[in-house]
């Protein structure tokens, strides 16, 4: 049976999705309060994690941003939420959430959708939903100023150490092992998450910003992780100095 910690205040809601999830053999803990949720998931050591967004104590969104950014969790991040926003999605996605899914959506698809991540997760050793690269005997890649050791999952640019989520570490591992090859999207969907390119999943995009924007890289006019149009993105080797 897995296991989920759903943060959620609304007693109402949080028991009965629990039950609901309950019944199709995954245990739900749930937690009413951001601010207690990091020790909760550290004593319980679930399979995936489910946040609510509107939270006392540390909203959803802080609570997902900081549990990436200390990396005391690994696994998939889901956002529940009654906010139908497309701002709210994206941010999410780029604070290391791994999908949002409104509250109205049909019990049976929520189900499916969960498990999709726990699938993912299980293949790759309990972490994020990613699927990491092999690093066995890969020796670090160095760029000019910018190292990437896959052995110690460590990323230094000008001496600074780079904090990267599990999932952003590798995408930035597969662009670097590619280094002045285009990859698109479909390439990258399939090496890290198993899954094809639907036409629509915008979450590579989301991870590139994230990645221009932790390694300096210009918002505007790229030219570290450069957008080739209509084909991908392709990690310029040369401009790292």
């Amino acid at each position: 049976m897995n296991k989920i910690v759903f943060v959620e205040d609304d007693r109402d809601v949080g028991e009965l999705i629990a039950a609901y999830l309950n019944r199709h053999d995954i245990e739900v803990v749930v937690e009413s309060r951001g601010d207690r949720a990091e020790a909760t998931i550290a004593a319980e050591k679930p399979d995936l994690v489910m946040l609510d967004i509107m939270l006392p104590g540390k909203d959803g969104m802080t609570l997902c941003r900081d549990l990436r950014a200390s990396q005391s969790w690994s696994g998939p991040i889901v956002l529940l939420t009654s906010l139908d926003s497309d701002m709210n999605h994206i941010l999410s996605l780029e604070m290391g959430a791994n999908d949002y899914i409104l509250k109205t959506t049909p019990p049976a698809v929520l189900l499916a959708r969960l498990r999709l991540h726990l699938r993912q997760a299980a293949a790759n050793g309990g972490e994020d939903a990613a699927i990491a690269p092999a690093v066995s005997g890969q020796k670090a890649l160095r760029f000019g100023t910018l190292s990437v050791d896959p052995v110690n999952r460590q990323v230094t640019l000008g001496g600074e150490n780079i904090a990267l989520s599990t999932a952003d570490f590798d995408l930035l591992w597969e662009l670097a092992t590619h280094a002045g090859s285009i990859l698109n999207r479909d390439a990258l969907l399939k090496t890290l998450r198993g899954v094809s390119y639907d036409g629509m999943d915008r979450s590579i995009d989301v991870a590139i910003s994230r990645l221009r924007k932790k390694l300096l890289d210009s918002a505007t006019e790229p030219y570290r992780i450069k957008t080739i149009r209509n084909k991908g993105y392709l990690f310029a080797p040369h401009a790292w100095e």
